[in-house]
C-alpha cells in the first residue's frame, strides 16, 4: 500500500483528499503546514507528497526546495490556486512532478497521484535492482590483495576523482567500475559503458561525442553521444588502450573542459561526468611505442587500482567456489561440492581466463556433470572442454610453472592416476611405479592426496 503525505492549511481540502485516495487504497497522513509536514517525514515513509503552495510560517517553495534538499527522490505534487499558477511552474523547474489547480478536479487528482506513484514504484524497484546487483556480483573473497581493492573503491567511490583499472582479462574490471559508480553520489544517474575496442576506429568519435544529420555518410539524423547520455553520472571507457589517438586526443579535451562538438557540428556541448576507464594492457609499454597518450594517461590514471590476478589469490578459491556452487545450483538441491584433489588441482592451475573462466567452469560442471562431489577426473574434463584453443601438447599443462613447480605436479599427476588404476592399493602402487611403499606413503601425504579406502 502507497503512502501519501497531504500539507494544506485548509483542513477541508486535506479530508476531501484523504476520502478520495483512500477509497483509492492508498495510505494517507495529513499536516497543517510546511513545519509539520516535515516533523512528520522524520518518522513515517511515504511515496508522494501532496504540497499546497500557499501555506502560513513556511511558504509551499520553501517547503519543496527542503523536500528536494532531503528526500530528493520522493514525489511531490503542488495545489496552487488561479492567482499563482506561475508559482506552479516555478516548483516544476524545482523537482515538482506536476502541479493541481484549484477548485481540484478529483479525476486528475486521482490521475496524477496514480502517474507519479508509478514512476516512484518504477525508482524503488529499480534501486532494488541496483543493490540486488551488489549483492549478486559483489567482489568475494577475503585475501590482502583483494582487501586493499576494496579498500580504494570505498575510498574513492564518493569523489569525483577519475579511476583507471587495469588487469587481467577475466579480472573483474567493469564490475568494480560498477561498484564505484553504485557507491558515488552518482549512483543514481546514468552508468554509461563503451567497449572502446568494440568499435571501429571511424566510428569511435561518434560513438563517444555524437554526430551531426550529414556529418558523414549514413548520418541521416542527429545522434547524441555517449558522453551526452552520461551527463550527471559516469563514463566507463573499457579497454581505453585501444582507441585511436585522433579520438584519443578529442577524449583528451572533454576531459579537461567537460566540452566538445558532436562530429559535423560546430556548437559547444557543456557535460558534467565522471570518468572510469579500464585496460588490460600494459599503459607503460603503450606510452613507450608510441600508441597511448602520456598527457591523457595522466588524466585518467588520478586514482590507479590494480586488480590481481586468480592465480595471485588463490586463497579466495574457496569462497569463491561456494559462492559460484550456491548461485548455480540446481533448484530444490544443495551446492556441489569437489573433492579434495579436485581443489588440489584448481589452486594449482594457472586461470588464464581469471574469475570468468572460473565461473564459467562451474557453471558448466553443474550442468553437464551428475555427481554432487566433483571429482578430480570432472574437474579436468570440463577444464579440459574450455581449456580446447590453449596451447596443446605434453607441456601444455605446465607451461607456466616454474621447473621445480611442475616437476611437483606432473609427480603429483602420475601418482593419483596409478593410484587410482590400482584402486588405492598401496603396495600393488608402488610395485608399479618402483619404488617402496614408505616412499610412496611419504609422497601422498607430501602432495596431500586422497586414499579412497
Amino acid at each position: 500500500m502507497n503512502s501519501i503525505l497531504i500539507i494544506d492549511d485548509e483542513a477541508g481540502i486535506r479530508e476531501i483528499l484523504q476520502d478520495i485516495l483512500e477509497d483509492e487504497g492508498y495510505k494517507v497522513y495529513q499536516a497543517g503546514d510546511g513545519f509539520e509536514g516535515l516533523h512528520l517525514l522524520k518518522t513515517t515513509k511515504v511515496e508522494l507528497v501532496l504540497l499546497d503552495i500557499w501555506l502560513p510560517r513556511m511558504g509551499g517553495i520553501d517547503v519543496l526546495k527542503e523536500l528536494k534538499k532531503t528526500y530528493p527522490e520522493l514525489e511531490v505534487i503542488v495545489i496552487s490556486g488561479h492567482a499563482n499558477v506561475d508559482m506552479a511552474v516555478n516548483a516544476i523547474k524545482l523537482g515538482a512532478f506536476d502541479f493541481l489547480e484549484k477548485p481540484l478536479d478529483m479525476d486528475r487528482v486521482i490521475t496524477l497521484t496514480r502517474n507519479a506513484l508509478q514512476i516512484e514504484n518504477l525508482k524503488q524497484e529499480n534501486k532494488s535492482l541496483k543493490d540486488q546487483l551488489m549483492v549478486e556480483d559483489r567482489m568475494i573473497g577475503s585475501s590482502s590483495s583483494l582487501d586493499e581493492v576494496n579498500r580504494i573503491i570505498n575510498q574513492s567511490a564518493g569523489s569525483d576523482s577519475r579511476v583507471m583499472i587495469t588487469g587481467e582479462n577475466g579480472t573483474g574490471k567493469e564490475l568494480v567500475a560498477r561498484r564505484i559508480h553504485l557507491n558515488s553520489n552518482r549512483r543514481n544517474k546514468p552508468f554509461i559503458e563503451v567497449n572502446c575496442a568494440a568499435i571501429p576506429d571511424n566510428l569511435i568519435e561518434s560513438e563517444l561525442f555524437g554526430h551531426e544529420k550529414g556529418a558523414f555518410t549514413g548520418a541521416a539524423s542527429q545522434r547524441k553521444g555517449r558522453f551526452e547520455a552520461a551527463d550527471g553520472g559516469t563514463l566507463f571507457l573499457d579497454e581505453v588502450a585501444d582507441m585511436s589517438l585522433s579520438a584519443q586526443a578529442k577524449v583528451l579535451r572533454a576531459i579537461q573542459e567537460m566540452k566538445f562538438e558532436r562530429v559535423g557540428g560546430e556548437q559547444s556541448i557543456s557535460v558534467d561526468v565522471r570518468i572510469l576507464s579500464a585496460t588490460n594492457k600494459n599503459i607503460a609499454e603503450e606510452i613507450e611505442q608510441g600508441n597511448f597518450r602520456e598527457d591523457l594517461f595522466f588524466r585518467l590514471n588520478v586514482i590507479p587500482i590494480k586488480l590481481p590476478a586468480l592465480r595471485e589469490r588463490t586463497d579466495d578459491l574457496d569462497e569463491l567456489i561456494a559462492y559460484f556452487m550456491d548461485k548455480f545450483k540446481k533448484e530444490g538441491t544443495v551446492p556441489k561440492t569437489i573433492t579434495s584433489e579436485g581443489m588440489a588441482f584448481l589452486k594449482k592451475y594457472s586461470w588464464p581466463g581469471n574469475i570468468r573462466e572460473l565461473k564459467n567452469f562451474l557453471e558448466r560442471v553443474n550442468i553437464m556433470c551428475n555427481e554432487q562431489e566433483i571429482t578430480l577426473d570432472s574437474v579436468q574434463t570440463y577444464l579440459g572442454e574450455q581449456d580446447k584453443s590453449a596451447e596443446s601438447g605434453p607441456i601444455s599443462n605446465f607451461r607456466d610453472l616454474k621447473l621445480n613447480e611442475a616437476k611437483d605436479k606432473f609427480e603429483r599427476e602420475l601418482l593419483v592416476y596409478y593410484l587410482k588404476e590400482n584402486n588405492y592399493n598401496i603396495s600393488k602402487t608402488a610395485q608399479v611405479l618402483g619404488i617402496y611403499p614408505s616412499n610412496l606413503h611419504s609422497k601422498i601425504k607430501k602432495f596431500d592426496i586422497e586414499v579412497k579406502k
